[in-house]
């Protein structure tokens, strides 16, 4: 498969659940009782449809052809206050980070962030009521019961954002994925044209002693990224979900790296203004081609109020020194 074939984080799907079984208006009957009193069962419930978050799952792909989820009707009740069988819950399994929308409005419903937490996205009918519920002194033998609550029918939208401790924020060719591939085993694609990696990809990263943290590769940004062009406007979401976000500016930039920086930062800010709260590190990539002298002088040059560092993956140079950084963040962001 291609590398975007197999990474989904949009789906639409139709949903309805099922509809509550009818009571039973039966009234009791045997060879020793000819005028019994009511003994009808309530309705079982009808199917739900539901979410369960499942951390071995990192895309929507598995329902990416599955258009109409229909959960099972509930039974409906019968003699001796037997209450019906419940419909199948239909239990849909999405990776971590997935958010539930309603279609037509926009709405959030709710998201899941935890593995094995499952939560109701279209909930069946309840049964009905039988007979026996109704029977009062002045009625004692009630021949009607209550039918069972319909189904719900509703469009609804999964969209998932990938969730990670550091998210890459870069323009197209700043080093991400080679860094994701020096510092974990992820084997991202690296090439040098512009957006070589069109899927975010995650990355586990070992740190001292038996700690890891995991680094999320998003697809690179461009400038107007926020209002549609490129590929960013897709993938910008997936950098809500990140605790600290890592820019990274080449060395070799035709820009400032004061003035790229600013480019990334507003990009973002026009996107969603809450990512300027989470911690910023700023990492300048490629630095292997710069002796000290040249870096002394490009320091003075660097945007304030932003820790920053310069790194080489393909050499090895900072990456022990980024990953102190990095980790301190994550914990301060905790």
């Amino acid at each position: 498969m291609s590398q975007g074939s197999n990474f989904v984080d949009y789906v639409k799907i139709c949903c309805r659940s099922g509809k509550g079984g009818a009571g039973s208006a039966h009234l009791h009957r045997d060879v020793r009782t000819a005028t019994g009193g009511p003994d009808g069962g309530d309705g079982g419930r009808g199917g739900h449809i539901m979410l369960r978050g499942n951390s071995q799952f990192w895309t929507l792909l598995h329902l990416k052809y599955r258009k109409h989820i229909i959960a099972p009707d509930g039974q409906p009740g019968s003699s001796g206050t037997s209450t019906g069988k419940s419909g199948k819950d239909e239990i849909l399994e999405v990776p971590l980070g997935t958010i539930a929308k309603d279609a037509e409005t926009g709405h959030t419903i709710f998201e899941i962030t935890e593995d094995g937490e499952t939560k109701i996205l279209t909930p069946g009918g309840r049964g009905g009521l039988g007979n026996w519920h109704f029977k009062t002194p002045t009625l004692q033998t009630p021949r009607f019961a209550q039918p069972g609550e319909p189904g719900r029918e509703e469009w609804v939208v999964l969209e998932l954002k990938v969730l990670a401790d550091v998210g890459l924020v870069g323009f197209p060719n700043a080093g991400k994925s080679t860094l994701l591939s020096v510092l974990s085993a992820a084997k991202p694609e690296i090439a040098d044209y512009p957006f070589t990696t069109l899927v975010p990809n995650l990355g586990i990263v070992s740190y001292r002693g038996s700690k890891s943290f995991v680094m999320a590769d998003i697809p690179g940004i461009i400038e107007g990224a926020s209002k549609g062009k490129g590929l960013g406007y897709r993938f910008l979401r997936h950098i809500e979900r990140n605790s600290v976000l890592l820019f990274m500016v080449p060395a070799d930039t035709h820009r400032s790296i004061t003035e790229e920086y600013e480019i990334l930062k507003s990009e973002l800010k026009d996107y969603n203004p809450e990512l300027m709260q989470k911690p910023h590190l700023l990492a300048i990539t490629k630095s292997d081609m710069l002796d000290e002298e040249l870096m002394e002088e490009m320091k003075k040059e660097l945007p304030a109020n932003i820790p920053a560092i310069f790194i080489s993956s393909v050499a090895q140079k900072g990456l022990t020194q980024l990953k102190d950084m990095l980790w301190e963040a994550i914990n301060v962001s905790v």
